[in-house]
């Protein structure tokens, strides 16, 4: 059971927002990704769709996949399952990986910051299949986990086989879920660290210096873009999940099927310029700002401050009438002990009017455990004090 636990928030809001998918593309004939067999363009805080062309078919994402491997890896080290500098050492099989590579060396020890740099700039599947066998114990257990999150994150269109994107029979997604993928990614900041280098060294101080050039060229050529994800496979053709921040807006782009390396990055521009030109974003709340404190029932804490999960912004139509909003906070009434720190216990809804805009996850801040029965009573007669 949900109780509303926030009041309402105004703020000006051009009309158009209450429309979760913007529709000016297709009212004024936009024609965007023409050479691609799909394609979709969402704004990352919102959610909103700008655009889209066949965003829910199943394709062949090649090394896009690699999005998803990204997303265990970064959530492994958010958890303190794995360190910055901790060491992987490569196995037979992953060293035996074709395909774009870094020539990994079967016993060779490298550190999780340089096979997370092989991973995001020179799309090296060896790097993945081994940073997959250390985090799940092996390459299967691995994909079980991406299928796991896959659901988790409600993808519908989305199955994988391995952690590269290497061609395998029954590994597909769709231009929708790989731009929520992005979206995903994208919550741990830091990633972009290494999806926006374009170029970088690994094994500097060796004999065996290796050179990285980033398979997604408009890092270097379009201004603001810092990511994600190239792939390519005769059969996929050319796709690019790309990203850009400008003036504190954030997009994601996605093409598969591109005739053309050249092709695949006009038609990821064109995308980019329609968006920056047409669109804007008003920040409501930062990814993990407090945003209320609740009471909970016989817990060590009487209260917990709930924090949101990611950034929260408001995407705006330029040059359009604003009107207000609402925004309420959603918690489980009867959370049930113990609590534990970055658990999602409700859900933050921005309305307008009866419309509901966005929806995001709300998380407890801090753990929180069962009180123990002398907390308990020492709290009762606190309170019973009070009230006399």
């Amino acid at each position: 059971m949900k109780a509303v636990i926030s009041g309402f928030l105004s703020i000006c809001l051009l009309a158009s927002f209450s429309i979760p998918k913007v529709e000016a593309a297709e009212k004024n004939k936009m024609k965007l990704a023409e050479q691609s067999h799909s394609a979709i363009l969402m704004e990352q805080d919102s959610g909103s769709v700008l655009y889209e062309k066949n965003s829910h078919e199943k394709l062949p994402p090649a090394s896009m996949t690699k999005i998803m491997t990204l997303i265990l890896v970064m959530e492994a080290i958010d958890k303190g399952k794995i360190g910055w500098n901790d060491k992987i050492r490569v196995s037979d099989y992953a060293a035996s990986m074709g395909g774009s590579q870094i020539f990994l060396e079967p016993g060779e020890e490298m550190r999780v910051e340089d096979m997370v740099k092989g991973i995001a700039i020179g799309s090296a599947n060896d790097a993945s299949v081994a940073m997959a066998e250390h985090i799940a114990g092996s390459a299967e257990s691995f994909v079980g986990m991406m299928n796991d999150k896959a659901k988790e994150l409600g993808l519908k269109d989305s199955f994988f086989k391995n952690a590269t994107g290497l061609p395998a029979a029954g590994h597909y997604t769709s231009a929708h879920d790989m731009a929520l993928m992005g979206k995903e990614l994208l919550k741990h900041e830091e990633i972009t660290k290494f999806t926006g280098l374009y170029e970088d060294y690994l094994r500097e101080d060796t004999e065996k210096k290796f050179w990285l050039v980033n398979t997604n060229r408009l890092v270097k050529f379009y201004p603001g873009v810092d990511g994600l994800k190239t792939g390519f496979t005769n059969e996929a053709k050319y796709c690019l999940t790309a990203t850009a921040n400008k003036n504190g807006m954030r997009v994601i782009a996605v093409v598969m099927g591109a005739p053309s390396p050249k092709e695949r990055n006009a038609q990821i521009s064109n995308m980019l310029d329609y968006a920056f030109t047409q669109f804007t974003t008003k920040k409501l709340y930062d990814r993990h700002e407090i945003i209320k404190e609740v009471k909970v029932q016989k817990a060590n804490k009487s209260k917990l401050p709930v924090v949101t999960s990611e950034n929260i912004s408001l995407l705006l139509k330029k040059g359009e009438t604003a009107k207000k909003v609402k925004t309420e906070v959603f918690v489980d009434k009867q959370l049930k002990m113990p609590v534990k720190k970055g658990q999602q216990i409700g859900t933050l809804k921005i309305w307008n009017g009866k419309n509901l805009i966005t929806e995001s996850p709300v998380l407890a801040s801090e753990t929180v455990k069962k009180a123990s029965w002398w907390k308990l009573f020492k709290r009762t007669a606190g309170q019973m004090s009070k009230s006399s």
